[in-house]
């Protein structure tokens, strides 16, 4: 079959590992804090024998919730008799890539004379916090509105993340000379490491798993501030344990240091934390043969710097879902509702949208019988054009989607390897660290051709791909979850999938549900479906060692 490309042309390279066999990392917290400044030009001068006397007030709340939800998140302080006012205060958000997060600036005139509440509306702008994040200048600039027939002004938004807690630190230990704790059995440490806190006392901040050898080797990898929170002479205490099978893990050595001195290049144990002591006995050498403190690359300092993010959707139009036209049909077009496939398409889309600056969205069915021939095609573009299977927005991927339902015949069977060997196809020309491909696949059935398909995935984790798979109707979607493989790498016939990039979610544990409206369903679907995405775009990016040149906006 031949390849349908929905992407432009770049430079390509071979992605080589070993790691195949060790199982995944827990999943990481993408979720990172923005620092939003502002200023404004032109504003309406309100007062009389003055200038007026503007602050900002900024509210949020997520798309499904109605404008009775807005939450009041801060306000600036007062800027007196001007009309191009900067202020100090900046608003600190929480920001989340698997939701929309919608966002209201209030600029209000304060009247109150030192009194609370009294005030006059400036003008007021609402946005999204995507929007201005994946903004490709520094500065996003929006219209005020609010007085009719009147020029509000301006107000300049400037987004960057808050950078305290990006200091990441780095240490290799190995042990040297640790004193065995049984005659009969070798040791198996592992080591504890802690934080002293105000009272003295010592909370943990991380655990290095058990090394069978009396000479083991850990990589410790620890945010600044989960370490000493970014007291370089914080008391740090690394405890080094023998691991029993009953809990009752028997203490090797101490050792007490801080950031500053864990540098040396060896760190003593002690069988007693009162080191100053002559009764210390020395059970053991910790050596450090690396130590590096970074600055943790996020998923915003790739968005923000260049690195494009492509979504294509591929649409299951087997007979399974049964004709459009039959109210029983999972492809049913109602003038009042839309239907799972619609949900999924909107829910999805209208979140990544905004993160491809191409607004150019490759759309594709499978499992039908398409015209003029009436052949079987695991893969044909919903606007009917090989050659350019794109569609300008999430609106037009809906139009082309209903338009199928009424030119092709629902068939079957169910392949996914098709789809997905032609985002490798595409993909694999795009291992620049400047391009990364989103594919959501949504379908009703369980996948015909698995063994294929797994085979696909594999070969698609190397690249920079994330697979989306939306469940619809009430199918048992049980083998599904083979290919969402958060805890074990997937494997088949002696392969190892080098990173997981499949989620499935099922769009029935999201519908129909009690106290939910539809819309806030549609959120929780995106949320869920979506949350994932950023890690997976992280773990490609550092397995390849690409880090974005900041201040960088080509693709």
């Amino acid at each position: 079959m031949n390849k349908v490309a929905w992407s432009p042309n770049a430079s390509s390279k071979k992605f080589v590992t070993n790691e195949v066999l060790a199982p995944f990392m827990p999943q990481k917290v993408c979720t990172t804090k923005v620092e939003i400044s502002m200023s404004c030009s032109n504003l309406l001068d309100l007062d009389i024998a003055s200038k007026s006397d503007p602050y900002v007030v900024l509210s949020m709340k997520e798309k499904w919730q109605d404008d009775l939800s807005w939450k009041q998140i801060d306000r600036t302080e007062t800027i007196y008799n001007s009309l191009n006012p900067q202020w100090a205060k900046k608003f600190i958000v929480d920001y989340k890539f698997e939701t929309i997060q919608e966002m209201k600036f209030e600029v209000r005139d304060d009247d109150s004379g030192g009194k609370c509440g009294r005030f006059q509306y400036l003008g007021i702008f609402e946005t999204i916090l995507s929007d201005i994040v994946s903004h490709p200048r520094t500065q996003f600039v929006g219209k005020l509105t609010g007085a009719m027939g009147k020029n509000c002004g301006e107000i300049i938004l400037v987004a960057e993340e808050v950078s305290a807690c990006k200091k990441l630190v780095e240490v290799e230990l190995k042990a040297a000379n640790l004193k065995r704790q049984s005659w009969l059995k070798r040791n198996n440490p592992f080591l504890v490491v802690s934080r002293l806190n105000e009272d003295d006392s010592y909370s943990v901040v991380k655990r290095l798993g058990t090394i069978p050898t009396r000479n083991a080797t850990w990589k410790l990898s620890i945010h600044l501030n989960s370490l000493c929170n970014g007291d370089y002479d914080r008391g740090i205490k690394i405890d080094c344990y023998n691991r029993r099978r009953d809990g009752n893990h028997k203490l090797i050595g101490t050792c007490e240091t801080s950031l500053r001195e864990i540098q040396v290049e060896t760190l003593k144990l002690y069988k007693t934390r009162k080191q100053s002591t002559s009764n210390s006995i020395e059970t053991g050498k910790l050596k450090i043969l690396r130590f590096q403190i970074t600055d943790e690359v996020s998923f915003m300092d790739y968005i923000r710097n260049g690195t494009q993010m492509h979504f294509a959707v591929a649409v299951d139009f087997t007979q399974s879902n049964k004709d459009y036209t039959s109210p029983e049909s999972l492809h049913y077009l109602s003038a009042n509702s839309l239907n799972p496939y619609q949900i999924a398409l909107r829910s999805v889309g209208e979140i990544i949208q905004h993160y491809d600056n191409s607004h150019l969205y490759p759309a594709f069915g499978f499992g039908a019988k398409i015209p003029p021939n009436g052949e079987v095609s695991h893969q044909f573009p919903l606007n009917g054009n090989p050659k350019h299977p794109h569609c300008s927005s999430i609106d037009e991927i809906l139009v082309h989607y209903e338009n199928c339902l009424k030119t092709v015949e629902l068939y079957g069977p169910t392949n996914f390897a098709p789809v997905i060997n032609n985002a490798i196809s595409i993909a694999s020309a795009f291992q620049n660290g400047k391009h990364y491909f989103v594919l959501l696949i949504i379908t009703d059935g369980i996948i015909s051709d698995m063994k294929e398909t797994k085979h696909a995935i594999i070969s698609a984790s190397s690249l920079p791909i994330s697979i989306i798979i939306v469940g619809v109707g009430m199918a048992n979607f049980n083998k599904m979850d083979q290919l969402d493989s958060d805890e074990w790498r997937l494997r088949i016939d002696g392969r190892f999938a080098e990173r997981d990039i499949v989620q499935f979610v099922p769009l029935s544990k999201f519908l129909g549900k009690k106290k939910h409206t539809e819309i806030k369903s549609n959120a929780d679907l995106a949320r869920n479906v979506l949350a994932e995405i950023p890690y997976q775009f992280l773990s490609y990016m550092e397995k390849m060692g690409y880090k974005p040149r900041m201040g960088d906006q080509e693709s």
